[in-house]
């Protein structure tokens, strides 16, 4: 299993699966992340944490947690 937070800047990447439960799966796939959307990597922050993505054409910042559940192809 690859999650987002394994793709390097300026890769782009296909969500396959979510992991999560509850709110934190609810609050992502409420930003638009669902199977089958492509993610594209713009900036990561020097500690690793947020991650900014392109994503249905807008910028987007995800906390390490949030890319933890998102698993990718």
């Amino acid at each position: 299993m690859k999650t987002l937070r394994e793709t390097k800047v300026g890769e782009t990447a296909v969500v396959v699966k979510l992991h999560g439960t509850g709110a934190l799966k609810r609050r992502v796939m409420d930003m638009g992340i669902t199977k089958g959307t492509e993610l594209y990597v713009r900036k990561v922050a020097p500690l690793g944490d947020p991650i900014e993505i392109t994503v249905r054409g807008y910028e987007l910042s995800l906390r390490r947690d949030d890319v933890d559940i998102i698993e990718i192809a």
